[in-house]
């Protein structure tokens, strides 16, 4: 497949923009970061620090960082841009004015894409005057080693625009996935957070302490969810049996619409997890250490694995 991309714009510098950046300045695509603050400019330092983990070269190294440039002009950011990444901090309004900027900046045939995590790409799109090159693309973070990218339409989303963008992030060395309706939390945060809410809720009841929650998880059907998704192991196991369970286990699963009582009072009295050493669990900086370490090794080694 020829390059289906050859410059792309990034706005945001962050961790998020970053590794968005490397994904295609590895592929040989120009990219540009736009961000307001040039004093923020650590894309390059980022990327280096990436790639050594990942055991590239030096030459490598060089080879991509060159393809990573810095502007602090919107509209020179994105001239010759095929798509924008936008990775603006999570305010609506903010992304809702910056989209309308980039609307009036950029021809119709340039896709706009948030990186936003939960919030509506329609609320986003909303004064948008060209809504059909308006999409979600939700890269996880970190962007260069977790493969999945949510791909988001609303009602509006033109359908070659939309394939398009699946075929470049596919072409990107990512796993794209059609989300085909604008929800809040799209596809996997609505996952994720129903089994956080769970398993803080375990935790609240007093049923087992954060520890032997998270033990529970990593160690028993969460150590299968790489090889074996939840509907593929319901068939597995057989849709009569899953409903079974689902009929006596439902009443006892906690269904709340309001984030729980003990989060907020972690909050409230400034135990925010790592940022302060401690939230559910205590941490000191070789816990913190240690627990990022570990997610970076995995997820490294997992990512070489499914490419090999």
């Amino acid at each position: 497949m020829n390059n289906p991309v050859t410059r792309i714009t990034v706005l945001g510098g962050g961790l998020m923009g970053s590794g968005i950046a490397q994904i295609f300045a590895a592929r040989g695509v120009e990219v540009t970061i736009y961000d307001i603050d040039a004093g923020a400019w650590t894309a390059p330092d980022t990327i280096r620090i990436n790639l050594q983990r990942m055991q590239a070269d030096e030459a490598t190294i060089e080879e991509v960082v060159s393809r990573v440039v810095f502007c602090d002009r919107l509209a020179e950011s994105v001239k010759g841009a095929q798509i924008v990444f936008e990775c603006v901090p999570e305010q609506l309004a903010l992304k809702q004015r910056l989209f309308c900027e980039l609307d009036a900046l950029c021809p119709p045939e340039t896709i706009l894409a948030s990186n936003t995590s939960v919030i509506s790409i329609s609320e986003i799109a909303r004064d948008v005057t060209h809504k059909q090159r308006v999409l979600g693309t939700h890269f996880w973070n970190p962007a260069f080693l977790i493969p999945l990218v949510e791909v988001i339409r609303t009602r509006w989303t033109d359908d070659v625009l939309f394939e398009r963008t699946f075929d470049i992030l596919a072409w990107a060395g990512k796993r794209p996935v059609r989300v085909n309706k604008d929800v809040p939390g799209f596809l996997v945060n609505r996952l994720q957070h129903a089994l956080w809410r769970e398993a803080i809720y375990l935790v609240e009841q007093g049923i087992a302490d954060a520890r032997t929650v998270d033990e529970g998880i990593r160690y028993g059907f969460g150590i299968r969810l790489p090889t074996l998704g939840p509907l593929e192991n319901a068939d597995m196991v057989g849709t009569d049996l899953t409903l079974a369970i689902h009929e006596y286990i439902f009443p006892h699963l906690n269904n709340a619409t309001t984030p729980s009582p003990l989060l907020r009072q972690l909050v409230s009295e400034g135990k925010l997890g790592f940022k302060s050493g401690s939230g559910f669990q205590t941490w000191n900086d070789a816990s913190i250490n240690e627990s990022r370490e570990r997610l970076l090794n995995y997820l490294q080694r997992v990512t070489q694995q499914s490419e090999e």
